[in-house]
């Protein structure tokens, strides 16, 4: 799987959840620049659609289906957040959507998830595969799969935030010298790095994991995914992938700069 994207992939993203995605606005605060002794701009996507940037890569994905596609639905699996933004897009579009959730999944997910419509599959995500309830439930129905970072269109539509964001930082007079962002399969920092590699190459980018899921800080490192432990656990239940996507990874490894870990 070596499919990678351009920034010409994320600006055709753009164009396609406009109207859909909500613009959100990258907030300064002078207490935090003081502590720091630096200006820190936040892209605040807790205030997109269903309170992640997920929402972008659902409607990007979908909006994209074929009228037969759209009759026969979509799977997905996701702790919550990418299960909100496929059924929020699935909704939007009139697509029937099942997503496969982890019974232990913050009961505020899972409540917002069928409250847009969507069919949850419960399932214990220590011993059950995801991925093979998933596949198994596409196969069976004929559904598309809607993965939460693997896809090419995913990753675009997550990109746009980054787009959004340099365009927001450049109109206030500078530009980044670092670029942190949250990372669990990868998919958001492969959009975002698409963009700034080509519109602010000289930004270091860095992924930033919960300390026993720094998969991707260890995989730059050796050059290779690697893998966490299976015992490893984390409150961040959004940010728990057991290593780096296979597509994310190719793009990652050449854009980032690092990888840190909290």
């Amino acid at each position: 799987m070596t499919s990678t994207i351009s920034i010409h992939d994320v600006q055709a993203a753009a164009d396609r959840i406009s109207g859909q995605a909500v613009r959100t606005p990258a907030i300064e605060s002078n207490a935090l620049n003081q502590q720091a002794d630096t200006r820190i701009f936040i892209k605040a996507e807790n205030l997109q659609r269903t309170g992640s940037f997920k929402f972008r890569g659902a409607f990007n994905r979908l909006v994209q289906l074929s009228e037969e596609e759209k009759k026969a639905g979509v799977v997905a699996w996701s702790s919550g957040n990418h299960a909100q933004g496929v059924a929020a897009a699935a909704q939007i579009l009139d697509i029937p959507a099942a997503i496969v959730m982890p019974r232990d999944a913050p009961t505020v997910k899972l409540e917002k998830t069928r409250a847009y419509g969507a069919e949850i599959i419960a399932y214990d995500r220590y011993t059950q595969s995801r991925e093979e309830i998933a596949k198994a439930l596409t196969e069976e129905r004929g559904a598309t799969l809607v993965p939460s970072f693997e896809d090419e269109h995913i990753i675009a539509g997550q990109g746009t935030a980054g787009l959004e964001f340099s365009k927001q930082v450049e109109s206030q007079g500078t530009t980044l010298d670092k670029l942190l962002v949250c990372c669990g399969g990868g998919g958001l920092i492969a959009g975002m790095s698409t963009v700034f590699a080509a519109q602010s190459p000289k930004t270091d980018i860095y992924s930033v994991e919960p300390e026993d899921f720094n998969d991707h800080e260890r995989s730059l490192v050796s050059g290779q995914r690697e893998t966490n432990e299976p015992n490893a656990r984390s409150f961040c239940d959004a940010l728990l992938a057991p290593s780096p996507g296979e597509m994310t990874f190719v793009i990652n490894s050449k854009t980032l700069k690092g990888g840190v870990s909290v």
